[in-house]
């Protein structure tokens, strides 16, 4: 299912303490949504990696209890003992056989040895799928029936919703927005160190904002997503040199529509942005009047992303001017 299903069945099976296990290739952002729900439902989450463990890790190490002549487990201090939160074990079966036989009884009964997982919490794993080429195990029969299992695809659309919410660079979201193939290029047959995944563009970002000289971004940007993809990323980016002045357009000013569908992307994301980053219902204004000359769906397309990132508009004559002239789409 799309990432934003995902994470919608994830969140639903949380609140229900019902252990789910999120499957998916690498870089889709499988992680990201575990620790995105932690962060919107205002819970605690541990991230632990089975496969850094020993078996005897999860259990805890025995000792000599003197009054009951006993031998106890002393449970591990990264283990949660109160409040509420998720226990996100990333990469599961990415652990040695036996370490996942020894997250059985915590998974199905909530303990282990003599440690009780607190009634707050919520157990959710996460992992690769076998043929990803990943280091993986098969999951034993009697883990695997222990989840709920929710395979995670790739989404352009929820990418893009993320991506205009989290400021990621314009260029970037009008690239993927024109070529949506472009926002995941892993393929298992094809021994590739650098490949394109939602992971692997968000670092592109950063390299973008960070201070490497111009000649130096082609081969940075080829170690994050690869050659193919840079160079056309970067071909891409080229276009932007050839858009209208969205400055005079913010300020009101006449200015030409572009025909081109790649321009066009590209001004669609950047006004959006220029508008988030300083929301201003003057230049609100001029935007929506200035969309009335685009063709139709980008004239939605800015509209509708504005609105999904909480800008009111329907106090404006312009939104007004607007609607009615998309009435019959809407």
């Amino acid at each position: 299912m799309r990432s934003s299903q995902a994470k919608i069945t994830v969140e639903s099976l949380i609140e229900s303490q019902i252990p789910t296990f999120l499957w998916g290739a690498p870089g889709i952002g499988k992680s990201s949504i575990i620790k995105q729900i932690a962060k919107e439902k205002n819970l605690e989450c541990i991230d632990l990696r089975l496969s850094l463990l020993d078996p005897t890790d999860l259990k805890g190490i025995p000792f000599y209890e003197k009054e009951s002549h006993t031998a106890l487990w002393a449970p591990p201090s990264f283990l949660p003992r109160e409040g509420e939160g998720i226990l996100f074990l990333d990469e599961l079966n990415a652990a040695a056989p036996a370490v996942q036989a020894s997250a059985y009884q915590l998974i199905l009964d909530r303990k282990v040895g003599e440690y009780t997982l607190p009634d707050g919490w919520s157990i959710v794993a996460a992992g690769n799928r076998e043929g990803d080429r990943g280091v993986v195990y098969r999951l034993p029969s009697p883990l695997a029936n222990r989840f709920v299992h929710i395979e995670m695809e790739v989404s352009s659309d929820d990418w893009r919703d993320w991506a205009v919410k989290s400021r990621i660079d314009p260029r970037l979201i009008a690239y993927i927005g024109f070529k949506n193939s472009a926002l995941f290029g892993f393929d298992p047959l094809k021994n590739l160190r650098s490949f394109a995944t939602p992971r692997s563009w968000e670092a592109v970002h950063k390299i973008l904002r960070s201070p490497l000289p111009h000649t130096l971004l082609l081969e940075a940007i080829s170690g994050a997503v690869g050659e193919d993809a840079a160079v056309d990323f970067l071909g891409y980016c080229k276009i932007m040199d050839h858009l209208p002045d969205v400055d005079a357009i913010l300020r009101g000013e006449e200015c030409e529509a572009p025909s081109e569908l790649s321009t066009l992307y590209a001004l669609s994301n950047v006004l959006v942005s220029r508008l988030l980053q300083t929301p201003n219902e003057e230049a609100l204004s001029h935007v929506l009047r200035y969309t009335l000359k685009l063709k139709n769906e980008f004239a939605v397309l800015i509209v509708q992303d504005l609105q999904r990132q909480g800008v009111a508009m329907e106090h404006l004559d312009a939104f007004g001017e607007w609607v009615e002239a998309y009435a019959y789409l809407l």
